[in-house]
């Protein structure tokens, strides 16, 4: 009777009964009255009415979505990241292979060497490079004097334009004239010459704005005279200017993994030895990989595209195009790996140098403007501090800000081309100011993958035109109009 009682009770108080599932154990008290399992907190599952058949524990299927339907939320494809590098592996060594058989061995590293050098006495474009110190150290004496009062303002203003004026068209005007320098030679110290002018440049500006802060600060504080702190004074922790005005602290800025000038950088605490070993093994295995790939692959791919060319075979000129775009992106993502991971974290290694933000996640990009903000990040950060923010406080608009960016860019991008192979047809200045309609178009019409997949479009396309371009005018130029 107490079971039975009981029984009832919970009937009257929770609703029907399942069968010997909601009893209690004979002699168990009986308990107040609860919420049924799957209350409140569980309203989710379904009732007790959607299993009509009783065998819930017998079904094998649920409501859910494919894997690969955008509504599944599913994001691990790694297995299929890993199937595309090995498809990208086996067909590139086909195409290797391939080359191997038609053109046999290709390197030869004495041509490396023959490259930067025509005659074995003559290095113009090393002595362009050690000429350089002289403009490095005009910039630092005339620093000097203006921190010193010997000069005004306007006089230092005039020296400096001087000073980054010829750092630009010295170097160019010995390349074009001294016949004895090669086009890779040329890149390497014209390369150099572009870096010393954004440093130089930074430089400038930084200690100009220490010199106005300075100014700032001694008209809003005057210390009286006479007063002394009773614990002494206050050493600061850092280089503070003028201080930072000696040879040490310009040669750091100017080997410094940086184009952004402060008068104190972050440091690292320590030599790292095995990170380093790592990088200089990088550097030396890659740096051989980029010439062996070069010269195997890439170089008989543009000489094999010249016909084509001179015939405006069209059909032939694109096919061109798609087999040099491989090799030429395969390098290019190298050469990025080689020179903004491998080498500069060297170069910050060795010089302990705590920023190594060399690079940002630009792969990801689903945006032009978002790559191009991404994949140099010492190059953007001069971009913004010293021409972009600039002008923005002067009050030109962002979108002729940008523009002027864009513009300084392709200017560069041109002078590093046309100048070494002593031609000019700016091929790269409207690449790059191509660029602008190109952001515009992938901003406003396409987003997420489909911004991504046109941004790597771009990067394999793009850059083998410009190159096609370049190579069969200076061939025309050099070969063709000596026959």
């Amino acid at each position: 009777m107490g079971e039975r009682g009981a029984g009832g009770s919970r009937r009257r108080r929770s609703g029907p009964r399942r069968p010997s599932a909601g009893s209690p154990a004979e002699g168990e008290p009986e308990r107040e009255a609860e919420p049924p399992r799957g209350g409140p907190e569980r309203a989710a599952e379904p009732p007790a009415e959607s299993d009509p058949d009783n065998c819930g524990d017998l079904r094998c299927h649920k409501v859910q979505e494919s894997l690969l339907s955008s509504s599944s939320g599913y994001s691990n494809y790694r297995g299929i990241l890993n199937w595309c590098v090995v498809m990208l592996v086996l067909s590139n060594a086909r195409l290797f292979l391939e080359n191997l058989i038609k053109y046999g061995i290709l390197v030869d590293p004495i041509q490396v060497v023959s490259l930067f050098l025509k005659d074995p006495y003559s290095w113009p474009s090393l002595c362009l490079v050690i000429v350089a110190n002289v403009f490095a150290l005009a910039a630092l004496h005339t620093e000097r004097r203006l921190a010193a009062g010997s000069i005004s303002e306007n006089v230092g203003s005039v020296i400096h334009a001087c000073n980054l004026l010829t750092i630009l068209c010295f170097p160019a005007l010995v390349v074009l004239v001294v016949s004895s320098v090669t086009p890779v030679g040329a890149v390497f110290a014209l390369s150099i010459y572009t870096i010393l002018f954004l440093k130089l440049f930074s430089f400038r500006d930084v200690n100009k704005w220490c010199r106005a802060r300075g100014r700032a600060k001694a008209a809003r504080v005057r210390p009286a005279s006479g007063l002394k702190k009773a614990n002494g004074e206050v050493v600061p922790s850092g280089v503070c200017y003028p201080a930072n005005l000696t040879y040490k602290d310009m040669y750091y800025f100017l080997f410094a993994p940086t184009l952004c000038y402060e008068l104190n950088f972050p440091r690292s605490p320590r030599i790292r030895k095995r990170f380093l070993l790592r990088r200089l093994f990088e550097m030396l295995f890659f740096i051989q990989l980029l010439v062996g790939l070069i010269q195997q692959w890439m170089v008989p791919t543009i000489q094999n595209s010249m016909k084509p060319f001179r015939d405006m075979d069209y059909s032939r000129i694109i096919e061109r195009l798609l087999k040099l775009a491989v090799p030429n992106h395969l390098i290019w993502l190298i050469f990025f790996y080689w020179f903004f991971h491998s080498s500069l974290n060297v170069l910050a290694e060795v010089m302990q140098f705590g920023d190594r933000e060399f690079y940002r996640d630009w792969w990801n990009s689903e945006s032009v403007t978002y790559f191009w903000q991404n994949w140099n990040i010492p190059v953007h950060k001069w971009c913004l501090r010293h021409f972009y923010k600039p002008m923005i406080k002067r009050g030109v608009s962002k979108w002729t800000a940008q523009t002027a960016v864009f513009l300084a860019s392709a200017f560069f991008h041109e002078y590093l081309v046309s100048v070494p192979l002593k031609m000019f047809r700016l091929w790269a200045f409207m690449g790059m100011m191509a660029q602008i309609p190109l952001a515009w178009l992938v901003g406003r019409f396409l987003r997420g993958n489909y911004g991504n997949a046109a941004v790597w479009i771009s990067l394999i396309i793009g850059q083998p035109i410009a190159v096609l371009m370049y190579v069969h005018d200076y061939y025309v130029l050099n070969y063709e109009g000596s026959q």
